[in-house]
């Protein structure tokens, strides 16, 4: 028996492919093959994150601009996107420059 994903996990497994190729490296934050994922990058003037738990809107990143400037309060979010794990990796992807 053969299954195939549904559009919404296609659509999701190459986003991820495209975050993956635009610098992101991933990692299981816990056990199971659906567990949690948290995705990294640094470029020389943001720090991005994606959260990744599923495909309900319990998915988020944030991009924070990087400074040499020590501020008390922590580095500046910029960007932020909450939602399911297709808009949320669509906007990393699409929106958020290298």
């Amino acid at each position: 028996m053969s299954t195939t994903d549904s559009p919404d996990v296609a659509a999701a497994k190459r986003l991820l492919d495209a975050a993956k190729h635009a610098g992101f490296t991933f990692q299981r934050i816990a056990p199971g093959e659906d567990g949690p994922l948290i995705g990294r990058r640094e470029t020389t003037e943001y720090r991005d994150q994606i959260y990744l738990a599923g495909f309900g809107d319990s998915c988020h990143a944030t991009r924070v601009r990087k400074s040499s400037l020590l501020m008390p309060s922590g580095l500046p979010i910029i960007e932020r996107v909450a939602g399911d794990a297709v808009t949320v990796l669509h906007t990393v992807v699409s929106v958020w420059p290298t």
